[in-house]
Protein backbone atom coordinates (compact mmCIF):
# COMPACT_ATOMS: atom_id res chain seq x y z
CA UNK A 1 0.00 0.00 0.00
CA UNK A 2 3.29 2.41 0.87
CA UNK A 3 4.36 1.13 -2.93
CA UNK A 4 1.87 2.15 -4.43
CA UNK A 5 1.22 5.45 -2.59
CA UNK A 6 4.48 6.40 -3.09
CA UNK A 7 4.47 5.53 -7.04
CA UNK A 8 1.49 7.52 -7.47
CA UNK A 9 2.67 10.86 -5.44
CA UNK A 10 6.17 10.64 -7.57
CA UNK A 11 3.93 10.47 -10.82
CA UNK A 12 2.12 13.29 -9.59
CA UNK A 13 5.00 15.50 -8.56
CA UNK A 14 6.79 14.48 -12.11
CA UNK A 15 4.17 15.73 -14.12
CA UNK A 16 3.81 19.21 -11.65
CA UNK A 17 7.67 19.13 -12.37
CA UNK A 18 7.62 18.72 -16.29
CA UNK A 19 5.21 21.55 -16.68
CA UNK A 20 6.95 24.38 -14.51
CA UNK A 21 10.01 23.37 -16.30
CA UNK A 22 8.25 23.78 -19.80
CA UNK A 23 6.82 27.34 -18.48
CA UNK A 24 10.36 28.40 -17.66
CA UNK A 25 12.02 27.25 -20.84
CA UNK A 26 9.26 28.67 -22.70
CA UNK A 27 9.44 32.34 -20.91
CA UNK A 28 12.70 32.31 -21.93
CA UNK A 29 11.95 32.66 -25.58
CA UNK A 30 11.39 36.22 -27.27
CA UNK A 31 7.57 35.33 -27.68
CA UNK A 32 7.40 33.26 -24.22
CA UNK A 33 4.12 31.31 -23.17
CA UNK A 34 1.50 32.87 -25.55
CA UNK A 35 3.84 32.01 -28.45
CA UNK A 36 4.86 28.49 -27.86
CA UNK A 37 2.17 27.41 -25.29
CA UNK A 38 -0.39 26.86 -28.02
CA UNK A 39 2.00 24.71 -30.66
CA UNK A 40 4.33 23.34 -27.99
CA UNK A 41 1.32 21.28 -25.74
CA UNK A 42 1.31 18.29 -27.95
CA UNK A 43 5.08 17.69 -26.97
CA UNK A 44 4.50 18.54 -23.34
CA UNK A 45 1.80 15.68 -23.33
CA UNK A 46 4.05 13.24 -25.17
CA UNK A 47 7.26 14.03 -23.26
CA UNK A 48 5.55 13.52 -20.17
CA UNK A 49 4.05 10.28 -21.17
CA UNK A 50 7.45 9.01 -22.21
CA UNK A 51 9.01 10.30 -19.16
CA UNK A 52 6.93 8.53 -16.71
CA UNK A 53 6.64 5.11 -18.44
CA UNK A 54 10.79 5.44 -18.45
CA UNK A 55 10.75 6.43 -15.06
CA UNK A 56 8.48 3.46 -14.19
CA UNK A 57 10.52 1.03 -15.78
CA UNK A 58 13.91 2.20 -14.42
CA UNK A 59 12.80 2.19 -10.65
CA UNK A 60 12.79 6.11 -10.62
CA UNK A 61 9.26 5.97 -8.85
CA UNK A 62 9.64 2.44 -6.80
CA UNK A 63 9.55 3.00 -3.17
CA UNK A 64 13.04 1.66 -1.96
CA UNK A 65 14.54 2.06 -4.97
CA UNK A 66 16.44 5.30 -4.71
CA UNK A 67 17.74 4.78 -1.30
CA UNK A 68 21.38 7.38 -1.49
CA UNK A 69 22.81 9.72 -3.55
CA UNK A 70 24.55 7.21 -6.25
CA UNK A 71 20.83 5.55 -6.75
CA UNK A 72 19.48 8.89 -7.14
CA UNK A 73 22.02 10.51 -9.96
CA UNK A 74 21.91 7.07 -11.66
CA UNK A 75 18.65 6.19 -11.96
CA UNK A 76 17.35 10.46 -12.33
CA UNK A 77 20.27 10.92 -15.23
CA UNK A 78 19.70 7.69 -16.84
CA UNK A 79 15.65 7.81 -17.17
CA UNK A 80 15.64 11.77 -18.21
CA UNK A 81 18.84 10.66 -20.86
CA UNK A 82 16.82 7.62 -22.34
CA UNK A 83 13.25 9.80 -22.54
CA UNK A 84 15.10 12.62 -24.00
CA UNK A 85 16.92 10.44 -26.61
CA UNK A 86 13.23 8.80 -27.26
CA UNK A 87 11.93 12.03 -27.98
CA UNK A 88 14.58 13.44 -30.38
CA UNK A 89 14.39 10.14 -32.22
CA UNK A 90 10.59 10.67 -32.55
CA UNK A 91 10.82 14.14 -33.65
CA UNK A 92 13.24 13.17 -36.26
CA UNK A 93 10.72 9.70 -37.55
CA UNK A 94 7.88 12.24 -37.81
CA UNK A 95 9.98 14.81 -39.28
CA UNK A 96 8.67 17.16 -36.55
CA UNK A 97 11.14 20.19 -36.51
CA UNK A 98 8.71 22.72 -35.61
CA UNK A 99 9.27 22.47 -32.19
CA UNK A 100 11.89 24.90 -30.42
CA UNK A 101 15.32 22.98 -29.60
CA UNK A 102 15.67 25.08 -27.01
CA UNK A 103 12.18 24.03 -25.00
CA UNK A 104 12.91 20.88 -25.81
CA UNK A 105 15.94 20.88 -24.45
CA UNK A 106 15.53 23.03 -21.46
CA UNK A 107 12.46 21.40 -20.11
CA UNK A 108 14.53 18.16 -20.21
CA UNK A 109 17.55 19.84 -17.89
CA UNK A 110 15.58 22.08 -15.76
CA UNK A 111 12.92 18.93 -14.51
CA UNK A 112 16.42 16.78 -14.40
CA UNK A 113 17.50 19.55 -12.05
CA UNK A 114 14.28 19.80 -10.22
CA UNK A 115 14.28 16.18 -9.16
CA UNK A 116 17.62 16.17 -8.06
CA UNK A 117 17.26 18.88 -5.61
CA UNK A 118 13.42 17.19 -4.81
CA UNK A 119 15.57 13.50 -4.48
CA UNK A 120 18.08 15.06 -2.68
CA UNK A 121 16.59 16.53 0.03
CA UNK A 122 13.87 13.63 0.60
CA UNK A 123 16.85 11.26 0.79
CA UNK A 124 18.55 13.79 3.71
CA UNK A 125 14.60 13.82 5.19
CA UNK A 126 15.19 9.91 5.07
CA UNK A 127 18.13 9.52 6.43
CA UNK A 128 16.85 11.76 9.49
CA UNK A 129 14.61 9.31 10.75
CA UNK A 130 15.32 6.84 13.16
CA UNK A 131 13.90 3.64 12.11
CA UNK A 132 15.41 1.48 14.65
CA UNK A 133 15.53 2.51 18.24
CA UNK A 134 16.64 -0.54 19.65
CA UNK A 135 20.24 0.72 20.58
CA UNK A 136 18.58 4.08 22.45
CA UNK A 137 22.45 5.29 23.56
CA UNK A 138 22.97 5.79 19.90
CA UNK A 139 20.32 7.32 19.03
CA UNK A 140 20.67 9.43 22.30
CA UNK A 141 24.19 10.32 20.97
CA UNK A 142 23.40 10.78 17.41
CA UNK A 143 20.04 13.03 17.35
CA UNK A 144 19.60 16.69 17.11
CA UNK A 145 20.19 18.17 20.92
CA UNK A 146 17.35 20.16 21.99
CA UNK A 147 17.79 24.09 22.82
CA UNK A 148 17.18 22.76 27.09
CA UNK A 149 19.49 20.06 26.78
CA UNK A 150 22.69 22.10 25.13
CA UNK A 151 22.25 24.79 27.78
CA UNK A 152 22.34 22.02 30.63
CA UNK A 153 25.33 20.89 29.11
CA UNK A 154 26.86 24.37 29.30
CA UNK A 155 26.32 24.67 33.19
CA UNK A 156 27.43 21.16 34.09
CA UNK A 157 31.28 22.30 32.98
CA UNK A 158 31.53 23.66 36.19
CA UNK A 159 29.61 26.83 35.59
CA UNK A 160 26.50 26.60 37.92
CA UNK A 161 26.63 27.46 41.50
CA UNK A 162 25.95 24.61 43.28
CA UNK A 163 25.79 25.82 46.82
CA UNK A 164 24.27 29.47 48.15
CA UNK A 165 24.61 31.18 51.07
CA UNK A 166 21.85 33.28 51.01
CA UNK A 167 23.33 35.71 53.62
CA UNK A 168 26.17 36.62 51.28
CA UNK A 169 23.60 38.13 48.77
CA UNK A 170 21.55 41.51 49.08
CA UNK A 171 18.20 41.07 50.02
CA UNK A 172 17.35 44.27 48.05
CA UNK A 173 18.37 43.19 44.87
CA UNK A 174 16.44 39.72 45.34
CA UNK A 175 13.31 41.93 46.14
CA UNK A 176 13.54 43.56 43.47
CA UNK A 177 13.65 40.95 41.12
CA UNK A 178 10.90 39.19 42.62
CA UNK A 179 9.09 42.86 42.26
CA UNK A 180 9.46 42.83 38.38
CA UNK A 181 9.91 39.30 37.51
CA UNK A 182 8.90 36.77 40.23
CA UNK A 183 9.94 34.20 42.53
CA UNK A 184 11.31 31.64 39.85
CA UNK A 185 13.28 34.46 37.73
CA UNK A 186 14.62 35.49 41.23
CA UNK A 187 15.59 31.98 42.29
CA UNK A 188 17.22 31.61 39.24
CA UNK A 189 19.10 34.49 39.08
CA UNK A 190 20.49 33.75 43.11
CA UNK A 191 21.51 30.54 41.16
CA UNK A 192 23.55 31.79 38.64
CA UNK A 193 24.81 34.96 40.41
CA UNK A 194 25.00 33.75 43.52
CA UNK A 195 27.37 36.02 46.27
CA UNK A 196 27.81 38.28 43.25
CA UNK A 197 24.50 40.05 43.88
CA UNK A 198 26.09 42.46 46.37
CA UNK A 199 25.39 46.38 46.94
CA UNK A 200 27.10 47.08 43.57
CA UNK A 201 24.35 45.47 41.38
CA UNK A 202 22.01 47.51 39.77
CA UNK A 203 18.42 46.00 38.69
CA UNK A 204 16.20 47.53 35.95
CA UNK A 205 13.71 46.49 33.77
CA UNK A 206 14.37 48.74 30.60
CA UNK A 207 13.91 48.54 26.57
CA UNK A 208 16.15 52.35 26.08
CA UNK A 209 18.88 53.09 26.10
CA UNK A 210 18.76 56.49 27.59
CA UNK A 211 17.91 54.50 31.12
CA UNK A 212 21.32 52.82 31.16
CA UNK A 213 22.81 55.84 29.99
CA UNK A 214 21.64 57.31 33.49
CA UNK A 215 23.56 54.87 35.27
CA UNK A 216 27.44 56.08 36.86
CA UNK A 217 29.80 54.88 35.50
CA UNK A 218 32.07 51.91 36.60
CA UNK A 219 30.13 52.31 39.94
CA UNK A 220 28.11 48.81 39.88
CA UNK A 221 29.69 45.39 40.04
CA UNK A 222 26.84 43.66 38.42
CA UNK A 223 23.64 45.22 35.83
CA UNK A 224 20.67 42.90 35.23
CA UNK A 225 18.29 43.89 33.15
CA UNK A 226 14.87 41.54 33.33
CA UNK A 227 13.12 43.14 29.93
CA UNK A 228 13.96 40.60 27.32
CA UNK A 229 16.37 41.73 24.70
CA UNK A 230 13.27 40.95 22.11
CA UNK A 231 11.80 44.67 22.54
CA UNK A 232 14.68 46.17 22.69
CA UNK A 233 15.41 48.28 19.94
CA UNK A 234 19.00 49.12 18.33
CA UNK A 235 19.83 46.35 20.55
CA UNK A 236 23.45 46.79 19.81
CA UNK A 237 24.02 50.27 20.79
CA UNK A 238 21.38 49.18 23.76
CA UNK A 239 24.73 46.24 24.63
CA UNK A 240 27.21 49.06 24.13
CA UNK A 241 26.20 51.15 26.62
CA UNK A 242 25.68 48.50 29.19
CA UNK A 243 29.51 47.81 28.39
CA UNK A 244 30.42 51.85 29.07
CA UNK A 245 29.02 51.22 32.68
CA UNK A 246 30.96 47.97 34.00
CA UNK A 247 34.26 47.69 34.63
CA UNK A 248 36.52 44.81 32.83
CA UNK A 249 35.58 41.88 34.40
CA UNK A 250 32.01 43.55 35.86
CA UNK A 251 28.88 41.15 34.97
CA UNK A 252 25.58 41.50 32.50
CA UNK A 253 22.46 39.65 33.14
CA UNK A 254 19.99 40.08 30.45
CA UNK A 255 17.59 37.49 28.88
CA UNK A 256 15.42 36.42 25.97
CA UNK A 257 12.73 34.73 24.23
CA UNK A 258 14.51 32.38 22.14
CA UNK A 259 13.05 31.40 18.33
CA UNK A 260 12.69 27.62 20.11
CA UNK A 261 10.98 28.84 22.94
CA UNK A 262 8.68 31.55 21.05
CA UNK A 263 7.64 28.19 18.57
CA UNK A 264 6.44 26.03 21.45
CA UNK A 265 4.44 29.06 22.85
CA UNK A 266 2.66 29.66 20.17
CA UNK A 267 1.76 26.53 19.11
CA UNK A 268 0.84 25.54 22.50
CA UNK A 269 -1.44 28.86 22.44
CA UNK A 270 -3.68 28.58 19.63
CA UNK A 271 -5.34 24.99 19.23
CA UNK A 272 -4.21 22.38 16.43
CA UNK A 273 -4.17 23.37 12.62
CA UNK A 274 -4.69 27.15 13.62
CA UNK A 275 -1.53 27.79 15.56
CA UNK A 276 0.63 26.79 12.63
CA UNK A 277 -1.92 28.86 10.65
CA UNK A 278 -0.73 31.41 13.12
CA UNK A 279 3.23 30.34 13.14
CA UNK A 280 3.62 30.28 9.81
CA UNK A 281 2.60 33.92 9.57
CA UNK A 282 4.29 34.72 12.16
CA UNK A 283 7.24 33.16 10.72
CA UNK A 284 7.06 35.42 7.89
CA UNK A 285 6.64 39.02 9.29
CA UNK A 286 9.16 38.56 11.95
CA UNK A 287 12.11 36.24 10.45
CA UNK A 288 11.93 36.56 6.49
CA UNK A 289 10.82 39.95 6.51
CA UNK A 290 13.83 41.55 8.19
CA UNK A 291 16.37 39.81 6.70
CA UNK A 292 15.77 41.36 3.23
CA UNK A 293 16.38 44.56 2.34
CA UNK A 294 13.54 45.59 0.27
CA UNK A 295 10.83 44.47 2.73
CA UNK A 296 12.61 45.40 6.15
CA UNK A 297 11.21 48.95 5.74
CA UNK A 298 7.75 47.19 5.57
CA UNK A 299 8.75 44.83 8.93
CA UNK A 300 9.17 47.68 10.88
CA UNK A 301 6.28 49.52 10.01
CA UNK A 302 4.06 46.30 11.02
CA UNK A 303 5.71 45.75 14.46
CA UNK A 304 7.81 48.59 15.22
CA UNK A 305 11.22 46.42 16.33
CA UNK A 306 9.24 45.06 19.03
CA UNK A 307 8.62 41.33 20.22
CA UNK A 308 11.49 40.51 17.93
CA UNK A 309 12.76 36.84 17.02
CA UNK A 310 16.10 35.80 18.46
CA UNK A 311 17.82 32.57 18.06
CA UNK A 312 19.93 31.37 21.44
CA UNK A 313 22.82 31.63 18.92
CA UNK A 314 22.40 35.43 17.92
CA UNK A 315 21.64 36.42 21.48
CA UNK A 316 24.98 35.33 22.84
CA UNK A 317 26.57 36.54 19.75
CA UNK A 318 25.40 39.88 19.94
CA UNK A 319 26.91 39.99 24.04
CA UNK A 320 29.82 38.57 22.79
CA UNK A 321 30.22 41.72 19.85
CA UNK A 322 29.63 43.97 22.80
CA UNK A 323 32.75 43.03 24.24
CA UNK A 324 31.35 40.70 27.08
CA UNK A 325 32.10 36.69 27.06
CA UNK A 326 29.69 34.01 28.20
CA UNK A 327 29.71 33.35 31.32
CA UNK A 328 26.47 30.99 32.20
CA UNK A 329 23.00 30.36 30.65
CA UNK A 330 19.87 28.99 32.24
CA UNK A 331 16.23 28.66 31.82
CA UNK A 332 14.09 30.12 33.83
CA UNK A 333 10.19 32.11 33.47
CA UNK A 334 9.86 31.19 29.73
CA UNK A 335 13.11 32.92 28.92
CA UNK A 336 16.83 32.28 28.38
CA UNK A 337 18.97 33.79 31.23
CA UNK A 338 22.41 34.67 30.21
CA UNK A 339 24.97 35.88 32.15
CA UNK A 340 28.34 37.41 30.67
CA UNK A 341 31.38 39.11 31.43
CA UNK A 342 33.28 42.16 30.32
CA UNK A 343 36.18 41.25 28.88
CA UNK A 344 36.84 44.55 26.38
CA UNK A 345 35.57 47.38 24.40
CA UNK A 346 32.51 46.37 21.62
CA UNK A 347 33.68 45.15 18.27
CA UNK A 348 32.37 47.90 15.74
CA UNK A 349 30.39 46.74 13.35
CA UNK A 350 30.36 48.23 9.35
CA UNK A 351 26.24 47.52 9.16
CA UNK A 352 24.37 44.84 9.73
CA UNK A 353 23.71 42.20 6.99
CA UNK A 354 21.86 39.55 6.86
CA UNK A 355 21.82 39.14 3.65
CA UNK A 356 22.44 35.25 1.40
CA UNK A 357 26.15 35.44 1.11
CA UNK A 358 28.44 36.63 3.81
CA UNK A 359 32.39 36.96 4.13
CA UNK A 360 34.14 35.58 6.69
CA UNK A 361 37.20 36.49 8.04
CA UNK A 362 39.78 33.56 7.30
CA UNK A 363 43.47 33.28 7.19
CA UNK A 364 44.99 33.20 3.70
CA UNK A 365 48.47 33.20 1.66
CA UNK A 366 51.27 34.96 3.77
CA UNK A 367 49.03 35.12 6.90
CA UNK A 368 47.17 37.87 4.99
CA UNK A 369 43.33 38.05 6.11
CA UNK A 370 41.23 37.50 3.12
CA UNK A 371 37.41 37.56 3.27
CA UNK A 372 35.93 34.12 1.74
CA UNK A 373 32.33 34.46 0.61
CA UNK A 374 30.10 31.43 1.82
CA UNK A 375 26.16 31.02 1.61
CA UNK A 376 25.05 32.01 5.25
CA UNK A 377 23.98 28.66 6.98
CA UNK A 378 24.92 30.33 10.16
CA UNK A 379 21.96 32.44 12.45
CA UNK A 380 23.30 35.93 12.06
CA UNK A 381 26.30 37.10 14.68
CA UNK A 382 27.27 33.61 14.92
CA UNK A 383 30.78 34.43 14.14
CA UNK A 384 31.17 36.06 17.19
CA UNK A 385 30.93 33.33 19.49
CA UNK A 386 33.59 30.41 17.81
CA UNK A 387 35.35 30.45 20.78
CA UNK A 388 32.73 29.78 23.02
CA UNK A 389 31.58 26.64 21.27
CA UNK A 390 34.98 25.78 21.14
CA UNK A 391 34.91 25.95 25.14
CA UNK A 392 31.90 24.28 25.61
CA UNK A 393 31.68 21.76 22.91
CA UNK A 394 34.17 19.12 21.44
CA UNK A 395 35.23 18.64 17.85
CA UNK A 396 33.65 16.29 16.02
CA UNK A 397 34.95 13.72 12.69
CA UNK A 398 36.04 15.75 9.92
CA UNK A 399 37.48 18.38 12.77
CA UNK A 400 33.36 20.48 13.22
CA UNK A 401 31.86 20.96 16.53
CA UNK A 402 29.76 18.97 18.05
CA UNK A 403 25.98 20.14 18.58
CA UNK A 404 26.67 23.45 17.03
CA UNK A 405 23.86 24.54 18.05
CA UNK A 406 24.81 28.37 15.60
CA UNK A 407 23.38 26.34 12.27
CA UNK A 408 20.54 27.07 10.65
CA UNK A 409 17.51 23.66 10.00
CA UNK A 410 17.86 25.10 6.03
CA UNK A 411 21.95 26.04 6.32
CA UNK A 412 21.92 21.87 7.04
CA UNK A 413 20.57 21.14 3.99
CA UNK A 414 22.26 23.92 2.26
CA UNK A 415 25.84 22.28 3.43
CA UNK A 416 24.96 18.47 2.47
CA UNK A 417 24.42 18.96 -0.86
CA UNK A 418 27.10 22.09 -0.84
CA UNK A 419 25.60 25.26 -1.64
CA UNK A 420 26.84 27.09 0.75
CA UNK A 421 30.13 26.40 -0.89
CA UNK A 422 28.98 27.96 -4.32
CA UNK A 423 29.85 32.07 -3.41
CA UNK A 424 33.03 30.57 -2.88
CA UNK A 425 33.80 30.55 -6.60
CA UNK A 426 34.25 34.60 -6.45
CA UNK A 427 37.49 33.66 -4.59
CA UNK A 428 38.97 31.66 -6.88
CA UNK A 429 38.24 34.38 -9.84
CA UNK A 430 39.58 36.93 -7.36
CA UNK A 431 42.79 34.85 -7.11
CA UNK A 432 43.02 34.36 -3.11
CA UNK A 433 42.11 30.85 -3.21
CA UNK A 434 42.79 27.96 -6.01
CA UNK A 435 40.36 24.65 -6.63
CA UNK A 436 42.35 22.29 -4.25
CA UNK A 437 44.32 22.87 -1.50
CA UNK A 438 44.40 23.52 2.44
CA UNK A 439 41.26 24.61 3.45
CA UNK A 440 40.92 28.69 4.48
CA UNK A 441 40.56 28.92 8.57
CA UNK A 442 39.00 30.98 10.98
CA UNK A 443 41.97 32.62 13.04
CA UNK A 444 40.13 31.25 16.08
CA UNK A 445 40.93 27.42 14.24
CA UNK A 446 44.03 28.03 12.95
CA UNK A 447 45.25 28.53 16.39
CA UNK A 448 44.51 25.19 16.93
CA UNK A 449 47.14 24.15 14.85
CA UNK A 450 50.30 22.93 15.43
CA UNK A 451 53.18 25.33 15.21
CA UNK A 452 55.14 23.95 12.71
CA UNK A 453 51.93 23.21 10.46
CA UNK A 454 50.79 27.27 10.96
CA UNK A 455 53.90 28.56 9.70
CA UNK A 456 53.95 26.02 6.73
CA UNK A 457 50.55 25.90 5.55
CA UNK A 458 50.64 30.05 5.08
CA UNK A 459 53.12 29.95 2.56
CA UNK A 460 50.26 28.50 0.13
CA UNK A 461 46.64 29.54 -1.01
CA UNK A 462 43.75 27.81 0.34
CA UNK A 463 41.89 25.91 -1.95
CA UNK A 464 38.12 25.13 -2.84
CA UNK A 465 38.59 21.63 -2.16
CA UNK A 466 40.28 20.60 1.22
CA UNK A 467 42.61 17.23 1.29
CA UNK A 468 40.08 16.15 4.14
CA UNK A 469 37.85 15.05 0.98
CA UNK A 470 40.51 12.62 -0.20
CA UNK A 471 41.69 11.44 3.08
CA UNK A 472 38.76 11.72 4.76
CA UNK A 473 40.34 12.14 8.47
CA UNK A 474 38.64 12.02 11.68
CA UNK A 475 39.80 13.98 13.83
CA UNK A 476 41.94 17.46 14.30
CA UNK A 477 45.32 15.59 14.43
CA UNK A 478 44.53 13.44 11.32
CA UNK A 479 43.41 16.55 9.51
CA UNK A 480 47.04 17.87 10.07
CA UNK A 481 48.20 14.76 9.15
CA UNK A 482 46.40 15.17 6.02
CA UNK A 483 47.30 18.80 4.93
CA UNK A 484 51.13 17.23 5.75
CA UNK A 485 50.98 14.73 3.30
CA UNK A 486 49.34 17.01 0.78
CA UNK A 487 51.84 19.80 1.45
CA UNK A 488 54.64 17.73 0.60
CA UNK A 489 53.03 16.26 -2.20
CA UNK A 490 52.50 19.60 -3.67
CA UNK A 491 55.82 20.80 -4.00
CA UNK A 492 57.28 17.72 -5.50
CA UNK A 493 54.33 18.13 -8.50
CA UNK A 494 51.71 20.27 -8.04
CA UNK A 495 49.39 19.55 -10.94
CA UNK A 496 49.65 16.07 -10.77
CA UNK A 497 49.25 16.69 -6.75
CA UNK A 498 45.95 18.69 -6.98
CA UNK A 499 44.71 16.36 -10.23
CA UNK A 500 44.57 13.40 -8.26
CA UNK A 501 43.28 15.34 -5.18
CA UNK A 502 40.50 16.81 -7.07
CA UNK A 503 39.25 13.10 -8.89
CA UNK A 504 40.06 10.97 -5.07
CA UNK A 505 37.73 13.84 -3.52
CA UNK A 506 34.97 13.59 -6.42
CA UNK A 507 35.07 10.02 -6.01
CA UNK A 508 34.73 10.11 -2.51
CA UNK A 509 32.25 13.13 -2.29
CA UNK A 510 29.63 11.40 -5.12
CA UNK A 511 30.07 7.35 -4.18
CA UNK A 512 31.45 7.14 -0.32
CA UNK A 513 29.14 9.63 0.81
CA UNK A 514 31.48 12.68 2.14
CA UNK A 515 30.35 16.28 3.17
CA UNK A 516 30.50 19.16 5.17
CA UNK A 517 28.65 19.04 8.45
Amino acid sequence: MKAVKFRTFTLIADIVILAISFLIAASFKPSGLTGYLPTHYIFLAGLSLIWIIISLLNGKMHRGRIVNFTTLFSRVLTSNFIALAIIALLMYAFREYSFSRTVVLGTACIATFLELLIGTIYIEYKKAVIQDYQNYDEYKATRKKSEEELVEKTNGNGNGNIHINENDINPRVIRAIEREAGAEMARAIMNIAGARLNKKTAVVSTTTIFNITNLPEEQYDYIINLHRFNDIKKLNYFLDEVNFKLPVKGYFLGCVETKDQRKKRLLKKYPPVLNYFYYSADFVVKRILPKIKFTRKLYHLLTNDNNKVLSRAEALGRLSRAGFKISQESFAGGYLCIEAVKTGEPIQMNGVNYGPIIALPRVGQNRDPIKVYKLRTMHPYSEYIQDYIYDQYDLQEGGKFNDDFRITSWGAICRRIWLDEMPMLINLFKGNMKLVGVRPLSLQYFELYDRHLQERRINYKPGLIPPYYADLPSNLAEIQESEIRYLDAFDKNRFLTDFRYFWKSIWNILFRNARSR
